[in-house]
């Protein structure tokens, strides 16, 4: 079959997620084949090159990494996908041995179980990464989200309960509180967008590798997080929208690190805050990530019109069709704009168009996304008019 007609079974090399690690490509898939590729699983040649080759001195697990670390028996790869990579996350595929003769690996625990799930939540309560442009993003929905909840009190509860009603309320407080909202959400699809083009296109492994010997004196590989070398901006905390960590070749093996076979490595990329005509033409438009920012930005400038004219002072001097053409109607199209991003969102995770990724938690945020996105498509049908 012609690449060009099933771009998710391939990669392009200028911007090949791997171009500056030496690692073997697996497997490549994408939900669609039309669009770029949403995972790439993969495995370094230094770990294969490792387990031949032990080293002298090994060091054994403290009881802190014992307490956060497992150790598996198969084979361990690198998976590469976009969402990830946008959000500054290396992840690792564990293939449990199915016979005899396979190598033992130290990896993190599983980051999908119920106590790894509390401790990220607990994280979420007491770290506040400001100059993490995904973590703002995540915050900007958050509030705005808030907003429109408060919003929908002012305007549905004197409906349901018109005792309750103060004088003023659905025009002025549910008018204002309705133009906050949408102007939160469309500063967060600013984010969005800017999140979406600002992706490490030229990979970044964030893994190190060292032998280590267990309580029993097996030699293993040990497989860990290593944050000092990554080169995403989220790494940054100098500010919101600067480059990343820069990566430097391991000289100094001393450790137990094993210095990666990889080729010299260039700093984090710039920065950049709107993409080249080429790269727009040649790739933004087939990645799925990019797509859903796109119509989430452009949904949120065209639902941010219901918030303008929901203010008092405008609404209450609209006629009924000038209402139905630039208040209800906008509301209704940001809506369905924000259902296609959601959907567009979900299917980034997943392995096929079919099949949700019940496990991943990018689908889980989108999927009540999607809930949320039909809220407020169906929303006008409560609408009052209020001469």
């Amino acid at each position: 079959m012609d690449n060009s007609l099933c771009r998710s079974k391939t990669l392009n090399p200028d911007r090949h997620p791997f171009q500056d690690e030496k690692l073997q490509v697996s497997h490549i898939r994408g939900p669609v084949s039309w669009l770029n590729p949403t995972r790439v699983i993969s495995k370094p040649f230094s770990l294969a090159h490792a387990r031949g080759h032990p080293p002298t001195e090994a060091i054994h697990l403290t009881e802190d990494q014992q307490c956060h670390e497992r150790i598996v028996k198969g084979d361990v790869r690198y998976k590469w996908r976009p969402r990830d990579n946008r959000k500054g996350r290396h992840a690792l595929v564990v293939q449990r041995s199915k016979g005899l003769g396979q190598g033992a690996h130290i990896v993190p625990k599983r980051t999908d179980s119920l106590r790894a799930t509390l401790r990220g939540i607990k994280r979420m309560a007491v770290q506040y990464p400001y100059w993490d442009i995904s973590y703002v993003t995540a915050i900007s929905f958050t509030f705005g989200s808030i907003v429109w909840v408060i919003d929908s009190f002012f305007v549905f509860l004197p409906l349901v309960q018109p005792r309750s009603e103060f004088t003023y309320e659905i025009l002025s407080a549910g008018g204002v509180s309705a133009f906050v909202g949408a102007t939160i959400f469309e500063v967060g699809s600013v984010f969005l967008i800017l999140e979406a083009i600002n992706k490490h296109d030229t990979g970044c492994f964030g893994w190190a590798l060292e032998h280590v010997i267990s309580e029993k004196g097996e030699s293993l590989l040990r497989i860990y997080p290593d944050p000092n070398n990554c080169t995403h901006h989220h790494v940054n905390k100098r500010n919101l929208v600067g480059r990343g960590g820069k990566e430097t070749p391991n000289s100094d093996n001393s450790s137990g690190e094993l210095e990666q076979s990889r080729t010299e490595l260039p700093s984090s990329p710039d920065f950049i805050w709107f993409p080249t005509l080429r790269d727009l033409r040649t790739h933004y438009i087939f990645e799925l990530g990019f797509l859903a920012s796109f119509i989430q930005l452009l949904s949120a400038t065209i639902f941010w019109i219901s918030g303008v004219t929901a203010l008092p002072g405008i609404n209450n001097h609209l006629s009924e069709n000038l209402a139905d053409g630039v208040y209800r109607a906008s509301q209704i199209i940001g809506g369905v704009g924000f259902t296609v991003t959601a959907v567009l969102f979900m299917l980034e995770t997943q392995k096929n168009w079919y099949t949700p990724s019940l496990r991943t938690l990018g689908w889980h945020i989108n999927f009540w996304n999607l809930i949320g996105s039909i809220g407020f498509t169906v929303r006008f049908a409560f609408l009052t008019h209020r001469s």
